[in-house]
């Protein structure tokens, strides 16, 4: 018996702006046990980090082979170069934001040694963006009867009403080559390669199997601009119509199965509102009819499969629009009215349920009053105060764009840590809802409420509260017990606002544009609150240790564990007090509990050494924390990231990495590539420090090869290069890797 092994497979990966899915698509093709696979990875001039990406896989797995294109050809052109450097038997042109399910190349490379095809076709899923996976129910069609291992387009007429793209079949290389088909520019860049090949085949296969993911990304409103590349469909159905002339007689038995499946693609596309800009649907009905005219089949009589569709073909024959728009409401019409529907019963809810119902007729009264230029809202941790990103972002925008104002959002309790000379509103306060109003900027480390409604003219920044470890966003609903009874519906709509999104480090890019997918700006330019970090000195170091309590030569300690989904109460991961006994006298532990715990004072309820214990989970800056500090215990907090800028030991107590992977999901497994020691129980923590393995020259590679690869970016100038772009409007090149 044949099998995949008997024949070579090049797949084919075009690749431009898709560094948050490439991994996943890499990973789901490169079968380990198929010696003969050949992935071509074409980089298209992707401006993001995808080129270094393929290069890190060419470089572990020898059957990867990159292109790196100087300029950027598109996707047709992208899979011509490729298909021109292939040497397998067969290709399989796949797109690199979609990913092959598990065991799926293996199935396809024993298919093809089984049947020998021309083309071989299989099955495929959508995966929607709010989690929902939905199969193709295309291939029940080759069921009933049951398909043949082998047959024609003549024997099996069906196959043309298969999605037309060319990543749900796999092609004879020397087939496809002979036939002198090549991908063109444009839109559908594949209608004319995958149609034509289906009538030309003398041999055609099936895999009743789901081998293929098509992710379905969000897309926002259309616009005119965006509307006009579908008007591109109609010069990729010329091609396939030329392909028939140029084939003679041979295809003429399927010019009306063709004409019929090209008046149904036109169809969707004006059909659907989401494609067409309303204001262009006569143009393109237009366009339509010339196609009907120029190829419709002698003796053509409009199918009447469907309700309408007959009476559909014979006014876009007679280029009647105003009669097809009489025909019914569009999709357009019914989405517009569903979403001004949903957009009233959300507005009659707040009202109703609102239990300031005079702060939201002000908040509305304030909404519609010019806007301020000048006026920028801060926020942090959900309004708990002056910190972080935002903090960095704030002070570097007094110093370089002292024009604008500045104004946090702060709650009842956070007033009074608020620095002097720093101006803030109450949360819920009359000036707080004018305030948000009438700003014209809004900077936060996380999203703003939902009763804040962006007005066209509002600039939001996102900066985030770190680089993530733990997965974030739409990719957390594969682990419901992190996201617990998360709305990412919701969540996604809040996203929505932004307009910049700041990352630090390529690994952030990645997730955020997957969990997030979004249209906003990224900022790559590092984190504007490690700033601080990169440019601390020796007397700042010196001062801070003296508030905080550290003796004169002691060896700080600083221990900033991460939130657990699956603990409802702080409790540390190993005996604190023991702990700091066996370090000795010289050694002090800086307890930084995750804020969303409520301690009052640990230290002392648990009886821990005075003096050698030293609560600062209420310190308004870890920054400070870090730079007073001789070493990090961390476990899976995103602070690892940060403090490698301090080029300080950073040790990694693991106790729980299996079930916390499990339960909270991870981007990358800390344990292999850490920042420094990673230890996993409690006696392998006190040897890190007692051996002085923490700063051992095996630890601290470790550490140089972390920072490396987190901290890029990070040189002292985050935060000029967020107010240079945002507050001044100024392009800034990303920061030297």
């Amino acid at each position: 018996m044949s099998s995949g092994n008997d024949i070579s497979l090049s797949i084919i990966v075009p690749v431009h702006k898709v560094q948050g899915y490439i991994r996943q698509c890499l990973d789901s093709i490169l079968d380990p046990d198929l010696p003969n696979l050949e992935v071509i990875a074409v980089d298209d001039a992707s401006p993001d980090a995808c080129g270094e990406i393929l290069d890190e896989f060419a470089q572990r797995d020898s059957r990867v082979r990159v292109l790196h294109l100087t300029e950027n050809v598109g996707l047709g052109h992208a899979r011509n170069a490729g298909l021109d450097a292939a040497t397998g038997d067969y290709v399989w042109f796949f797109d690199s934001d979609d990913y092959a399910t598990e065991g799926a190349v293996r199935a396809i490379c024993d298919r093809l040694a089984e049947t020998r095809p021309d083309v071989l076709l299989f099955d495929y899923a959508r995966s929607y963006w709010n989690g929902r996976v939905k199969r193709s129910i295309i291939n029940d069609l080759f069921r009933v009867p049951p398909a043949p291992d082998v047959f024609t387009l003549e024997e099996r007429p069906s196959v043309l009403e298969m999605m037309m793209t060319a990543w749900n079949r796999a092609i004879r290389r020397q087939f496809l080559l002979d036939l002198g088909l090549r991908f063109s520019g444009g839109y559908y860049e594949d209608v004319n390669v995958t149609y034509p090949i289906l009538m030309a085949a003398e041999r055609l296969s099936l895999l009743d199997r789901v081998c293929y993911i098509y992710r379905q990304r969000r897309r926002g409103a259309i616009t005119k601009t965006a509307g006009e590349k579908h008007f591109d469909a109609f010069a990729q159905y010329d091609r396939i119509f030329a392909f028939m002339d140029q084939m003679g007689p041979k295809v003429d038995q399927f010019r009306t199965l063709m004409f019929d499946r090209t008046i149904w693609h036109l169809l969707v596309i004006i059909e659907r509102g989401d494609r067409v800009h309303e204001s262009e649907n006569e143009r393109f009905f237009g366009e339509m009819s010339k196609t009907y005219n120029r190829y419709r089949p002698a003796g053509h009589v409009p199918p009447d499969t469907k309700p309408l569709l007959a009476d559909k073909h014979r006014l876009i024959e007679k280029n009647d629009f105003r009669g097809f728009q009489r025909l019914g409401p569009s999709s357009t019409t019914k989405k517009v009215k569903k979403q001004g529907r949903k957009a009233n019963n959300l507005r009659k809810r707040g009202v109703l349920y609102s239990k300031e119902v005079a702060k939201d007729r002000y908040y509305q009264m304030q909404r519609r009053l010019p806007m301020e230029e000048d006026l920028a809202v801060f926020g942090a941790y959900w309004y708990r105060g002056y910190a972080c990103n935002p903090a960095a972002i704030y002070e570097k925008m007094r110093e370089l764009a002292p024009h604008i104002r500045g104004v946090w959002v702060v709650k009842p309790a956070g007033r009074k840590a608020m620095p002097e000379g720093v101006d803030y509103v109450v949360a819920g306060g009359a000036d707080y809802y004018r305030t948000i109003a009438r700003a014209k900027y809004f900077v936060n480390n996380v999203n703003f409420p939902d009763h804040f409604v962006k007005r066209p003219g509002q600039v939001h920044v996102m900066t985030q509260h770190g680089t993530p470890l733990k997965k974030m966003g739409l990719d957390q609903m594969d682990f419901p017990v992190g996201a617990k009874d998360m709305d990412f519906k919701a969540l996604i709509t809040r996203s929505d606002r932004w307009d910049f999104l700041v990352s630090s480090n390529p690994l952030s890019s990645e997730a955020w544009e997957r969990g997030f997918p979004c249209n906003y700006e990224m900022l790559e330019i590092g984190y504007p609150r490690n700033d601080r970090l990169v440019t601390a000195t020796a007397e700042e170091r010196a001062r801070l240790r003296a508030e905080l309590g550290i003796p004169e030569g002691a060896t700080a300690l600083l221990y900033a564990p991460t939130h657990r989904d699956y603990q409802r109460h702080y409790s540390p991961m190993f005996d604190i007090g023991r702990f700091v006994e066996q370090l000795g006298d010289d050694h002090v532990l800086l307890l930084r509990a995750h804020y969303f715990y409520k301690i009052k004072n640990m230290a002392a309820d648990l009886g821990w050494p005075e003096g050698r214990v030293i609560d600062v989970s209420k310190h308004p800056s870890v920054e400070e924390l870090g730079i007073a500090s001789d070493a990090l215990i961390t476990d899976y907090s995103s602070v690892m990231f940060d403090y490698a800028n301090l080029d300080k030991p950073i040790v990694i107590y693991a106790n729980d990495w299996e079930t916390y992977k499990l339960t909270r999901g991870v981007n990358f497994d800390l344990t292999a590539t850490p920042p420094g020691t990673v230890a996993t129980t409690e006696s392998e923590l006190v040897d890190a420090f007692v051996s002085r393995a923490a700063w051992s020259d095996t630890a601290t590679k470790a550490r140089e090869a972390f920072r490396a690869r987190f901290c890029p970016w990070d040189d002292g100038h985050a935060a000029e290069r967020a107010v240079r772009r945002v507050f001044l409007g100024e392009k800034v090149p990303n920061p030297p890797m």
